[in-house]
């Protein structure tokens, strides 16, 4: 991406077009006297090449009587010196030997045509020919100047987590432009020393630079330096593709030409350091400085306008946020130009280089986030017009995301092949809204289709929430009793999940057991408008069609709505918004979105409320949810599933968060008879239970680049020293996968580690070699430690094992974390 050229008067085209015609009106003349030149070149030689081929034949025949009749005169000169003998008149078929240069030495023969000359005349003036027509298409093709236009509306977001900690980075980062009088000196000098050292004494191409570039690269094996002028480069940036052909080239030249003549020197430096790319999607020096430096091009030091000026070589390859040791050996390079022109004395570029430089970047962003970045980035567009990079603090709990990607992640590991599950989703939120977790589906990098908020499932006996609000605000209650039995509502004849009926039951046993035909006979007592409502008043916007099935779910939903509506019992006021987005910060001081303080909605009657929320618990203290229990917390909920088994949900309610699941397929087919109570309830409880200690003020381990070496020793919580026992061994490990040791001759096997061989072993081989680990406990299941550090929760954590399914909840969240980081085995191919 670029930026348009600087506007100049009269440049509207007519120039360039008489221009053009005055060279076309040339070339062509240029053709038609060189076409001339070759084809009377060509004849001449076809004529004296037939000349000299016949003559050749023609002495082949009579070759041999030259030299007899020479040998003739000879013997007749060597006879008796008397009078001379009458002359004899020579036959008339002899030939001519006068021309012959042995007895007639006065006579000059003609002078004949070389074919040779003529073929090299030829072979020289027909590819100037060619290429004069192929500079003069390239010509007449030129684009005008500044013609490669920016794409629209284009920015960068950094996003913050609701910590304030920056975790990702999206868009192309643009800055602020510079001017004459604000770019910094030392970019300059540094830009100037290493990309163009003859930038203010040649005329837009340089034709000593272009010479010594091809000297280096053939001597130094391989393409090292360019020979493109800064002026060149920024013609192309304005005007050109990147392609590599010689057309390009020779457009380049000329539109260089056309640069040094409308523009002054430092307007062309400006305009160049305003568009180059600098790497890590930054456009321009200002937003270079602001993405690796943390600040503007005003407060670039000398090392630091080094490396920017180092990055426009190879901006993909030494971006200091991938390569900071090939950037500092590049900024290293430019330091020593900047003394060879003069610029810096050698003292000064020796303390640049020993000053420490430090990176202020977000890092690379975490896989699983990506979900929650793009509907943030559609959230920015819709809240703010401004121009310009901006900065976003959102709603994100970094600990809970990584969390809910691990336990997502394992139950679908572990149970999805068997049971015939292939997705999953989640999202957890805030009482008020607030988005705390976003899980859109099992993998971003292969598929970026947002589950949780893109996909329109049926919900099932999820949708029952809004028929027993309805018959609970027109006058039913928890200890109503209906009976379970056939039910027919027209041509409706709908069916329990086990074809059985249970007679008398109160609603609160019916909800909680998720009775059908209960369900479809309050909806047709209610009426379906009263449950449209009721969705409607909620938040639900999908389309319902009011057929009696919508009484059981046969409506199409997302999780997000489904999760929203059941916030709404939990709450003060309907509906809950979600939202994503606290503030946007530009580059001003004042904010250019601030979410406002919510407006409080229309409070739900506080019996209803009451008698609601009662029925959810029943659902998972005795109900199909009884697999999303949590010891010591209160929790609340709802089962569903669609026909045939196509979709399970959980949507689940606690004093601090409400948490919904689905699982399925993309392709809708069947799974292998899951239901809401079964993965979507297992999946919430195991996140709900860790959760709760993320919440209470533990922090988990921030979410960092997938690592490939075991993490430092600090990186995970120190478990206590075991009390030395009789079984204590201790010594330098040998490994034989990352599960199972040797020490001393004595195997052991690392307690709640499914080990891995292979790079793996060998990682951690190199990893323990030479350090003494203690070992505790049944060989069979050993804890060890390491400098303190338990050794399995520091190879879990770096995707280098494995947690067993009983494994110790700390070696669960270290391998949930390792997931979400994608470290080690948990690497995608890319």
């Amino acid at each position: 991406m670029t930026a348009q050229g600087p506007d100049r008067p009269g440049e509207d085209g007519t120039e360039t077009r008489a221009a053009a015609r005055e060279a076309a009106r040339a070339a062509a003349l240029l053709a038609r006297q060189l076409g001339r030149l070759a084809g009377s070149a060509g004849r001449s030689a076809w004529r004296s090449g037939t000349a000299a081929a016949r003559d050749a034949a023609k002495g082949a025949a009579n070759g041999a009587k030259p030299v007899f009749a020479r040998t003739a005169d000879r013997l007749r000169s060597t006879g008796p010196r008397t009078a001379p003998a009458a002359p004899v008149a020579a036959p008339v078929d002899q030939p001519d030997t006068r021309s012959d240069p042995v007895d007639y030495p006065s006579a000059r023969p003609p002078r004949r045509r070389r074919p040779w000359v003529i073929g090299l005349a030829v072979l020289i003036g027909l590819p100037l020919v060619i290429l004069a027509g192929y500079v003069f298409v390239a010509f007449a093709s030129l684009p005008p100047l500044g013609g490669v236009a920016p794409e629209a509306n284009q920015r960068a977001l950094v996003v913050e987590a609701e910590s304030g900690r920056a975790f990702a980075t999206r868009g192309a980062f643009q800055g602020e432009r510079l001017t004459e009088k604000t770019l910094p000196p030392r970019l300059a000098q540094a830009i100037v020393a290493i990309e163009d050292r003859r930038f203010y004494s040649h005329w837009g191409i340089d034709l000593r630079g272009m010479a010594r570039a091809v000297w280096r690269n053939a001597t130094g094996g391989g393409v090292r330096e360019g020979g493109s002028t800064i002026t060149q480069q920024y013609a192309r940036l304005t005007s050109l593709t990147q392609e590599k052909t010689l057309k390009r080239k020779i457009q380049e030249a000329f539109l260089a030409l056309r640069l040094e003549s409308t523009l002054t020197k430092p307007e062309i430096l400006v305009g160049y350091l305003n568009t180059a790319y600098f790497g890590a999607g930054a456009y321009g020096a200002d937003a270079a400085a602001r993405r690796y430096f943390g600040h503007g091009a005003a407060g670039l030091t000398l090392p630091e306008a080094a490396m920017l000026a180092g990055l426009v070589r190879a901006p993909s390859q030494l971006a200091p946020t991938r390569n900071f040791g090939g950037a500092k050996e590049r900024a290293d390079l430019v330091l020593q130009a900047m003394v060879e022109t003069g610029a810096i004395s050698q003292p000064e570029a020796d303390k640049a280089r020993a000053e420490k430089l430090t990176l202020h970047t977000p890092p690379e962003t975490p896989p699983g986030t990506n979900y929650f970045l793009d509907a943030v980035s559609g959230d920015v567009k819709r809240l703010t017009e401004a121009a310009g990079d901006v900065t976003v603090r959102s709603t994100l709990n970094l600990d809970l995301q990584s969390l809910a990607e691990g336990v997502l992640a394992r139950r679908l590991d572990s149970e999805g092949g068997k049971k015939k599950v292939g997705q999953g989703a989640l999202v957890a939120m805030a009482p008020d809204g607030a988005i705390l977790t976003m899980v859109g589906g099992r993998d971003y990098e292969d598929s970026q289709f947002n589950r949780a908020m893109q996909a329109k499932r049926q919900a099932g006996s999820l949708f029952k929430l809004f028929v027993y609000l309805a018959a609970y605000g027109k006058g039913f209650f928890p200890d109503s009793v209906l009976v379970d039995r056939p039910t027919q509502i027209g041509e409706w004849e709908p069916q329990n999940s086990n074809n059985r009926f249970r007679g008398a039951l109160p609603l609160r046993s019916a909800f909680a057991l998720s009775v059908n035909t209960i369900a479809a006979q309050l909806g047709d007592e209610v009426g379906l408008p009263a449950i449209v409502a009721e969705a409607r008043r909620l938040g639900v916007q999908s389309d319902l069609p009011e057929v009696p099935s919508l009484a059981l779910g046969s409506a199409d939903v997302s999780l997000l709505e489904m999760t929203r509506a059941y916030a709404g019992v939990l709450g003060p006021g309907v509906p809950v918004e979600p939202y994503l987005v606290r503030t946007i910060r530009g580059n001003t001081p004042q904010p250019l979105y601030q979410r406002p303080a919510p407006k409080p909605g229309a409070a739900m009657d506080a019996q209803v409320q009451s008698m609601m929320l009662d029925s959810l618990q029943a659902v998972v203290e005795s109900g199909t949810g009884k697999a999303a229990r949590v010891n010591g917390l209160a929790v609340g909920g709802k089962t569903g599933t669609s026909q045939d088994y196509r979709d399970a949900w959980f949507v689940g309610l606690t004093p601090d968060m409400i948490v919904g699941v689905w699982v399925g397929n993309d392709d809708n087919t069947p799974m292998n008879k899951v239901t809401g109570g079964d993965i979507p309830a297992r999946v919430f409880h195991d996140f709900v239970e860790r959760a709760q200690k993320v919440l209470k003020g533990r922090k988990r381990p921030a979410p960092s680049a997938a690592r490939a070496e075991p993490t430092p020793a600090n990186a995970v919580a120190p478990v206590p020293a075991p009390t030395p026992a009789t079984g204590e061994v201790r010594g330098v490990p040998e490994v034989v996968d990352t599960g199972t040791l040797t020490i001393r001759g004595r195997k052991v096997r690392l307690l709640g580690v499914v080990g891995e061989g292979g790079a793996l072993a060998r990682q951690l081989a190199r990893y323990l070699r030479r350090r003494e680990i203690i070992c505790s406990g049944d060989p069979a299941s050993s804890r060890c430690r390491l400098d303190g550090d338990d050794l399995a929760s520091l190879i879990v954590t770096a995707g280098g094992a494995r947690a067993a399914e009983d494994a110790p909840s700390d070696l669960i969240e270290a391998e949930d974390q390792a997931r979400a980081e994608r470290a080690g085995l948990w690497q995608r191919e890319r």
